[in-house]
């Protein structure tokens, strides 16, 4: 160690902040995310004089910090000697709690480059990796002679960022790597470690209370702690999509909330008057205040709330539902026409299809594969009645003498025939040959109001008779939506897709985070994709509980890369995705197995989700 003057290696770049704080131009040899950082702490406003942080109020009911402090505490007695410090933030970078001693006793409460400008917290959280900051990379004149080395603290059940630990020290001589940077990665290891027990020790107790709920004979039980969403038989035939929205929402709030009270608000409606009914939690229940009625959206009845603590926290609800009283309410609008899904393109397309289903002429559905064109199509003609339609499919057979047998000679031979009856529904399009195309636009000219449904998948670009046949169609044409334009709608089409389960056996259900990964994909076979997804996981899965998002495929799980990648960094993205699989998500094992270094895998990845 050595102090600020002594350090030869930053004396280029201590000129280089001088000249920066004086408003002259920077030197060439400065790192450009030095420089950006000090130009964001500009930006924010920080004064590089500053020695009274805000203070902001300390957060409360902290998770992290109840899993943390028996590992931190044990830290407390060797740093008290020494000449390092060791702190812990929050996701938001405020501190929950500091120890040790450095060349400064100063300590910010928030961490964040809006309050202190460019430090190793800040980059820690922002690149998901260990980071360092030496004495003046940093912008406040009060940390020119420390050193710094974050390590993100990482969720265990789903990779979130929860926060960082710090080891601050007076500054390094050499800069990297930073002496406590092993010591910064033991503690995130103990504290991750900790924080995985704590989580399955919560998980037991969500999933007992549940239990214990649903053990009451024609209970509709609902159970949410953020992760896992247990619903029972009962609870999953009386809700509605909405209506478990409105649950989730609600526990959301609840762990939020530092008084452990549900505050009406504007975005979430507030409880009635509390009351108390039998206990379905049993007298040695984990449940906090009372429970009380929740009316659910969309007349789904109302749900008793009750909810879950662990160690003081609040960890989830449990909800009994109550089906509405008196006759079930008529659904308002039309029949349905198409798969499920509420959301505004989906809306959009299916009710142009159905207003210009209702006069009997040529329709076209246009769409990716697999965006339910011919489940819309056969939809919207058994909803006007009439003769069961001829379905050809243009990739599997010649349609051509579909086409002139469903239409018919006229009774004289010579004359056209006259309009059939019987509708039309022409699957795949783009697979007509020139003389299917030739059939149907000779029977277009002569019945222009023929009840003919065509759909189409776009490709390769199509010849003059089959855009000729398209153009003709264009007017009275709909183009479905991808599966990744409307992702608002996975949840109800899951609901709808998932098989029914085996007699006493429960039905299939999904975490938050495997919710959210499903609503994060691209989707390139669009809904068709999805349901081979459910059906394989239906049909195979030996799990009890939620779909997690470790079961589902890898480009699933991950999500997609945040750029366009080139074909050589797929094949990289692949294979780093099936090593990190095959060994339990560990990186320094598929690191291994891949023969390369740990520091490579991180960066590789690091490069996949940055822009």
């Amino acid at each position: 160690m050595t102090t600020a003057n002594d350090s030869p290696a930053l004396t280029p770049l201590r000129h280089a902040r001088e000249r920066f704080l004086t408003g002259l131009p920077l030197p060439d040899d400065v790192p450009p995310e030095i420089a950006a950082a000090w130009r964001r702490a500009r930006f924010f406003g920080v004064p590089h004089d500053l020695t009274e942080p805000t203070r902001p109020a300390p957060p409360a009911g902290s998770a992290l910090l109840t899993a943390a402090r028996p590992v931190l505490e044990r830290l407390a007695p060797p740093l008290s000697s020494g000449q390092s410090a060791v702190v812990l933030t929050d996701e938001r970078l405020r501190v929950l709690w500091s120890g040790g001693n450095t060349p400064h006793d100063e300590t910010y409460p928030d961490l964040s480059e809006r309050e202190v400008g460019h430090n190793s917290a800040a980059l820690a959280l922002r690149s998901r990796s260990r980071a360092e900051v030496h004495g003046p990379e940093h912008f406040l004149d009060l940390w020119q002679d420390v050193s710094a080395v974050s390590v993100p603290v990482l969720a265990p059940e789903n990779g979130r960022v929860l926060g960082t630990v710090t080891v601050a020290s007076g500054l390094c001589a050499e800069r990297s790597p930073h002496p406590g940077a092993a010591l910064a990665e033991a503690t995130v290891a103990a504290v991750e470690a900790e924080l995985l027990t704590r989580s399955r020790t919560a998980e037991r107790v969500l999933l007992d209370a549940y239990q214990r709920a649903a053990a009451r004979p024609g209970a509709a039980v609902v159970a949410l702690d953020g992760r896992n969403r247990l619903v029972n038989e009962t609870a999953a035939g009386l809700l509605p999509p909405s209506a478990l929205e409105a649950l989730e929402a609600l526990e959301v709030l609840e762990r939020s909330t530092a008084t452990n009270r549900l505050h009406r608000t504007d975005a979430a409606p507030g409880p009635s008057e509390p009351h108390t009914p039998d206990d379905p939690h049993g007298p040695h229940s984990p449940a906090g205040p009372a429970p009380y009625v929740l009316d659910l959206p969309d007349a789904a009845g109302t749900a008793c709330v009750t909810q879950l603590r662990h160690e003081g926290v609040v960890i989830g609800v449990v909800a009994v539902v109550e089906p509405p009283v008196g006759p079930p309410a008529r659904p308002a609008g039309p029949p349905r026409t198409a798969p499920a899904g509420r959301s505004v393109p989906w809306r959009h397309a299916t009710s142009r299809a159905a207003d210009l289903a209702r006069s009997r002429e040529p329709l076209l559905l246009t769409g990716e594969r697999g965006t339910g064109k011919t489940f819309l199509a056969r939809e919207l003609l058994a909803a006007h009645g009439g003769p069961a339609p001829l379905v050809v499919d243009a990739a599997k057979q010649p349609a051509a003498a579909a086409i002139d047998g469903w239409a018919g000679p006229s009774a004289d031979g010579r004359t056209a025939a006259p309009v059939p009856d019987r509708p039309l529904l022409l699957r795949h399009a783009e697979g007509l040959a020139q003389t299917d195309i030739a059939s149907l636009n000779s029977l277009l000219e002569a019945h222009p109001h023929a009840p003919l449904l065509v759909t189409y998948t776009p490709g390769t670009p199509p010849g003059p008779c089959l855009q000729r046949l398209l153009d003709g169609l264009a007017v009275r044409s709909v183009t479905l939506p991808a599966l990744r334009e409307r992702p608002d709608d996975i949840r109800e089409l899951l609901a709808e897709l998932t098989p029914g389960p085996a007699p006493g056996e429960p039905p299939l259900t999904w975490t938050l985070d495997a919710l959210h990964a499903l609503e994060r994909h691209t989707w390139p076979g669009n809904v068709t994709e999805l349901a081979q997804l459910v059906r394989t996981l239906a049909d195979g899965r030996r799990i009890v509980g939620p779909v997690r998002r470790a079961e589902l495929p890898d480009p699933v799980r991950e999500g997609p890369p945040a750029r366009p990648l080139t074909p050589m960094e797929h094949a990289e993205r692949t294979a780093i995705l099936a090593a990190l699989r095959s060994h339990g998500g560990n990186k320094a094992r598929a690191a291994a197995a891949l023969g390369i270094a740990r520091a490579t895998l991180y960066r590789k990845l690091r490069g996949y989700r940055n822009r």
